[in-house]
């Protein structure tokens, strides 16, 4: 592969609406992981105001939004399918209690400890504090949380699970990569923490690895919007990078992005999803889906609980190989060749050919070995 320099120019952070972010570092990888399959496509339910609950069963389990909502179409929105598939399949009687600010994760929590949930889900890392304070105080009840872990052992009752979101990045980048018809993409993240470095380290790496097989320089924006719930910032800096010259943005901002993709519609310009296929959003605008699959875990952990197995205390990680990460072509709009591509690198990924970075120090090693 030719070496090449890829300018990787770091807008300036916009920091509105700041919302306090909880979490570990979660940059240690897993020594295995466990196996998954994709859940049932579903759509979330109407009724966003109060608990909602889909089958009847003698298992329960429950989940607390973010701050994005259950309908963010986006994360909230992917765990869902998860609890649908659960219900639909296992016959568990599950529910959601929705978050729509920080100090709702505890109460909210203490609505799901009422409720006499076999286990209960914190959808996110910001969640981790409050998971953490409830699950010490109550260790007769199992936790699962998305996106962040304990030390194995560190929390009995509590289940880590990491989804290898680098992995779905790179493919991400790599598409925009070989797509751009400016040379000038860009990547619009709903909030800096050790979890969502690895969507911006994987999608930095894809992108220099597109840009060193087509012999050329991508300019790459990035800028931060601080939060996951605000659209209207989401679609501000979208349509900055646009006018800057930007043809593809990558947008990994929760709710916030969704004002990414309003963006794109209105200017006629390409974005790329994340978390699940947002191709309906705008199926002339969307190129691709960056997947996080949480549906997958929130499916596999729970019936993995049922079945017997113990997993608190544990980290579950989930990846390509696992049905937690991948790409949505959904519309065509890479086009055959530049799909074929995609399909290869992500065979070389699931086979450990290619090791994506998740932190900035793999970056940084990933870039002098380009």
């Amino acid at each position: 592969m030719k070496k090449r320099t890829l300018a990787l120019i770091l807008a300036v952070m916009m920091c509105v609406g700041l919302l306090a972010a909880c979490g570990g570092d979660s940059s240690s990888e897993p020594a295995s992981t466990p196996a998954a399959s994709t859940p049932a496509d579903s759509s979330a339910p109407a009724d966003e105001s109060t608990p909602d609950s889909t089958a009847g069963g003698e298992f329960a389990a429950t989940m607390i939004t973010d701050v994005g909502g259950i309908n963010d179409e986006s994360f909230n929105q992917s765990a869902w399918t998860g609890m649908e598939q659960l219900a639909s399949e296992l016959g568990v009687n599950t529910s959601f209690i929705e978050s729509t600010k920080d100090a709702d994760y505890a109460p909210n929590l203490e609505k799901a400890l009422d409720a006499s949930n076999d286990i209960i889900w914190g959808i996110g890392f910001m969640m981790k504090d409050a998971v953490a304070e409830t699950a010490e105080a109550n260790p007769d009840q199992l936790y699962a949380l998305v996106d962040e872990y304990w030390e194995d052992g560190d929390l009995p009752n509590a289940i880590g699970v990491m989804f290898m979101a680098e992995q779905s990045s790179f493919l991400a980048g790599y598409a925009a990569g070989l797509k751009t018809e400016t040379d000038h993409v860009g990547l619009v993240l709903g909030m800096e923490s050790p979890v969502m470095d690895r969507f911006t380290n994987g999608w930095n790496a894809g992108v220099l690895y597109a840009a060193n097989e087509r012999g050329v320089d991508i300019r790459n924006d990035y800028v931060v919007a601080e939060t996951f719930g605000d659209p209207a910032i989401g679609k501000a800096m979208a349509q900055k990078m646009y006018t800057d010259g930007a043809d593809i943005v990558y947008s990994v901002a929760g709710y916030t992005g969704t004002g990414c993709i309003e963006a794109a519609k209105e200017l006629d310009k390409w974005v790329i999803g994340v978390d699940m296929d947002q191709n309906k959003l705008a199926p002339d605008n969307v190129i691709a889906s960056g997947l996080k699959n949480v549906g997958v875990g929130v499916y596999e952990v729970t019936k993995r609980v049922m079945n017997g197995e113990a997993l608190g205390g544990t980290t579950v990680w989930l990846g390509i190989s696992e049905g937690g990460a991948g790409l949505a072509t959904t519309g065509g709009h890479l086009g055959s060749e530049i799909e074929g591509k995609v399909a290869d690198v992500q065979a070389l990924i699931a086979d450990g050919t290619i090791e994506v970075p998740y932190t900035a120090e793999m970056l940084h090693a990933f870039t002098a070995a380009s």
